[in-house]
């Protein structure tokens, strides 16, 4: 059915120009910022934010998406009897899921199906991109939305933050709460386990954190195939491209992306922040 309508929300971190070959509709997420609300992507780039963060004094805040925000790409797009699948990030990191379904009860009688991913970032964004190409394959609705659930069994992401104290003050990191104040000189290796970010292991210094997260995927990925990787990264790009080259030479991915962590993810994880993405046998 080709008029099926993907659309997700800006932690997917999906490049723009996958985001336009596939018409994929991004509800932006909120940063709330010496009294101004922005919009995750559409007010501030990346680079801005990053590059504000490190001389400001008081810290941004964050919201969900808005409800007002998934109505206004609802809209049309029912009003052309398309239907919807809406693929988001984890309802234990976000109100986004919810938002999405208070939006939906507007449109009664529309095909809307909202899903939960249990993720974010590219995890996020390779489930996005699954459903965007079975829609361009012609698959029927009910395929579309019983793929886009599957797929999440099929992906994972792997972080390495600089401090936790960004995830610390926004209340997401899980079990991880238990390291704030006590690593030092150590770089925290994290990871989204059931929608939530969950600590894996300490590594004394940011090269072996580094290596040990290629290690960490590699495990992941052993014994699967149509391996896709993206490197993200938080006013980091050197390290996350020198990430992703050792990637493609250890996994020859059939599929690579680079991206920055939007101000809204930067918000939690802070500057210097570097995640690996990957999926698999999709």
């Amino acid at each position: 059915m080709s008029g099926i309508a993907i659309v997700t929300d800006s932690t997917c971190t999906i490049p723009d120009d996958l985001i336009a070959k596939y018409k994929i509709g991004v509800a932006p997420q909120v940063l709330i910022w010496e009294g101004k609300t922005l919009y995750d992507g559409v007010d501030m780039t990346p680079q801005q934010f990053y590059e504000k963060l490190a001389q400001a004094s008081q810290l941004p805040t964050t919201s969900q998406a808005t409800v007002a925000s998934f109505q206004k790409l609802f809209a049309p797009l029912v009003q052309q009897g398309r239907p919807i699948v809406a693929i988001l990030l984890s309802s234990k990191l976000s109100g986004t899921v919810q938002s999405a379904l208070q939006a939906k009860q507007d449109f009664p009688g529309a095909q809307i199906e909202v899903i939960d991913t249990d993720t974010v970032g590219m995890a996020l964004g390779w489930q996005v991109l699954l459903a965007a190409r079975q829609v361009e394959a012609g698959a029927s609705f009910q395929d579309v939305v019983a793929a886009a659930r599957e797929a999440k069994k099929h992906v994972g992401i792997l972080i390495v933050v600089d401090t936790l104290e960004f995830l610390h003050r926004g209340g997401r990191i899980g079990g991880a709460a238990r390291l704030v104040g006590t690593l030092l000189n150590f770089k925290p290796i994290l990871e989204v386990q059931d929608g939530r970010v969950e600590p894996l292991e300490r590594v004394r210094t940011r090269a072996k954190a580094m290596g040990r997260m290629l290690e960490l995927v590699e495990q992941r990925i052993q014994g699967h195939n149509n391996v896709r990787i993206s490197a993200m990264h938080g006013m980091a790009e050197q390290d996350a491209r020198s990430i992703l080259e050792q990637a493609e030479a250890h996994f020859h991915p059939i599929e690579t992306t680079l991206s920055w962590a939007t101000p809204v993810l930067g918000a939690h994880t802070g500057p210097g922040t570097l995640a690996l993405s990957y999926c698999v046998d999709l």
